[in-house]
């Protein structure tokens, strides 16, 4: 029982470690991952929801010749836990986030698309700005006087809040 815990092992004067067998490593580098899903998808073949936070043991694979900014991207191959069809999905750094490929569909997720609407009406905005000054004018002094808004609002509530706390009911 105690040969078990020693930090170094017995090797034999003729061993010689050139004579071991080498381990053929695949091309595609793949590797076992235990990984939860980062989003919650529905499998195409049988319909079964699985939800964001649920733990898989994932086979990953680097994307040859597909890399974004230097960074690597990586494939993840799930099977569905009703029927066990194969669905995957590969990382996209571009948006910091994963498309999914084949086999599932992703589920609507609202918050998406306020996302990318705000990012569109930003641009627009930009765009609109980038020849006409007065334009650009224009939008700063809305933006400020919106913001003020916002402050005279925020300072109403506080004095009204004030002044509630300040009234004791007596019975």
């Amino acid at each position: 029982m105690g040969e078990r815990k020693v930090l170094n092992k017995y090797y034999p004067p003729d061993f010689d470690p050139a004579e071991m067998p080498k381990r053929k490593r695949p091309k595609t580098n793949d590797m076992k991952v235990r990984m939860m899903l980062p989003m919650t998808v529905q499998c195409r073949t049988c319909g079964h929801f699985m939800y964001k936070g649920t733990k898989f043991n994932t086979r990953k694979e680097d994307v040859l010749g597909q890399d974004y900014l230097g960074i690597q991207i990586y494939r993840f191959y799930y099977r569905c836990r009703n029927c066990a069809a194969e669905f995957t999905m590969k990382t996209d750094p571009k948006t910091s986030d994963y498309l999914l490929e084949e086999g599932a569909s992703r589920n609507y997720e609202p918050w998406r698309e306020q996302e990318k609407e705000k990012v569109l009406t930003k641009q627009e905005r930009e765009e609109e700005e980038m020849g006409n000054a007065m334009k650009a004018l224009e939008n700063r002094t809305l933006e400020s006087k919106r913001e003020m808004d916002i402050m005279a609002a925020l300072d109403e509530m506080r004095t009204l809040k004030s002044r509630h706390s300040q009234v004791h009911m007596i019975l």
